[in-house]
Order: structure tokens, then sequence, then C-alpha cells
């Protein structure tokens, strides 16, 4: 790696370990630098999630500190997302580079869309697992089949899930969103490194700059109003990014 990339990765994940434990979208910017500094798709998929494991140890250690969190809830909701995550995996392991990045294309467009619908009306209470029935525990594993395969904009469903079917507020789907992203991504990463697709030394310098944005963004949180400039800074750097992505 020159300087030049050390100095691109650091930046480039301190924003998006800010963007996402905050909203979603943060993948959308580090899987294609990966891309755009040489690695092949699979190869950057894989070497994306160690940085995303990373930053969801920082986000939870600082969520717990702060006394936020439900253990029994989180697990509860990460369960079937970490069967999905590794069936996942084991997938996006065997995808052609063409198609890898054309799916890249298409599921950042959607998020993108995703992100510009409008706030639902929330129910603020606590989540309990009383709350929780088949059809959330289905799309978690759907979640989790998803984040397995390309992680870009999960967090944009995680959103669906918790914040726009569960009315959960923004705070509370911060916090089990990192929570069940911790735990679905470290069975998907070991699937990635046993087939030879993860670059160490990139995946350790992009997760300095992922764990320095999520310790930021413990601590801030933010509720629905200030989550709008994230919000708008993501969609920004995406279109760039997909004017890269299909031009050039």
């Amino acid at each position: 790696m020159t300087l030049v990339d050390v100095l691109a990765l650091l930046a480039i994940g301190g924003v998006a370990g800010f963007i996402n434990v905050l909203s979603a979208g943060g993948s959308m910017l580090t899987l294609p630098l990966l891309m755009f500094l040489g690695l092949p798709p699979q190869v950057a998929n894989g070497t994306n999630r160690v940085a995303i494991t990373l930053q969801s140890v920082t986000a939870v250690g600082g969520f717990r500190r702060m006394g936020h969190g439900n253990l029994r809830v989180s697990l509860h909701l990460a369960l079937p997302a970490i069967v999905g995550a590794l069936l996942g995996a084991w997938l996006a392991t065997g995808v052609p580079d063409a198609v890898f990045q054309t799916v890249l294309v298409l599921v950042m467009i959607g998020a993108s869309v995703f992100m510009l619908l409008p706030q639902p009306k929330l129910d603020t209470r606590p989540l309990t697992t009383d709350r929780l029935g088949p059809g959330i525990y289905l799309a978690m594993f759907l979640i989790g089949v998803y984040g397995g395969f390309i992680q870009v904009g999960v967090g944009a469903l995680f959103l669906v899930v918790l914040y726009r079917i569960l009315k959960i507020d923004l705070p509370q789907v911060n916090v089990f969103k990192v929570s069940v992203i911790l735990l679905y991504t470290l069975p998907a990463l070991l699937v990635f490194a046993g087939n030879g697709q993860v670059r160490w030394s990139m995946g350790l310098t992009l997760a300095l700059g992922n764990i320095v944005g999520a310790h930021v963004a413990v601590k801030v949180n933010l509720g629905q109003r200030g989550a709008q400039w994230v919000k708008w800074l993501t969609l920004v750097m995406v279109a760039a990014i997909l004017v890269r992505l299909v031009l050039f």
C-alpha cells in the first residue's frame, strides 16, 4: 500500500464508521474504495468485513458502557441472522466478479432510494422479545443472507425491520443494529478468510478509521433530525461512486 492508499482508507473508514453506527450506508463508501485500490470485488467484499467487525466491537462496547442495549433481544434478533449470513457468505465466495459489481451498483441505487423515504410514526418504548414474531425472525434471516453476501446497505434493511415495521426510534435501532451486525459478521468473515478472500493489511487499516468513526458516533447517537445531514452526506458520496462504477 502507498501512503495515499493508507490515508484514503483511514479517512473513508472514519466517515463510514460514523455513518454505519448512526444511519446506514457506510459500506457503500468502503467497498468501492477497496475495489478502486485494486482488490478484486470478492476480495474487497471479504476485506470490508474486517473493518465492519472491529467497528461493531467498538460500537457495541461503547453502547454497553453507556447502559444501552438488551442482550436477550439482541440474541433473539441475531440467531436467524447468523444462519442467514453463513449462507450468504458461502454464496458470495463463488459469484463472478462482473456479476458482483452489477449487484453492487443495483444495491447502492436501491439503498439510496430507500434512504429518501419519509419518516414513519414511531413507538419509543424499549423493544422487548414479546414484540418479536415469526415475520421478524424471517426478516432477520433474510437480512443475514443479504449481509453475508454483500453487506452494502444492510443498515437500510435494519431500518425497514426495526424502524419501519417495529417502529422503534433511531437511537434504539442503532444499538440493536450494531449488536446483530457484530454477531453475524464474525462467522461471515471466517467464511471469506477460509476462501482466501481477505486482504488483512488493508482491512485492518480501514478498520482503524472505522473504529474512530464508530467511537465518535456512539457519543453522538443522533435522533432523526440530527441524522438528516448524515443521510445527505451519504447520498452525495454514493452518487459520486456510482458515476465512477458505471462510467469508468
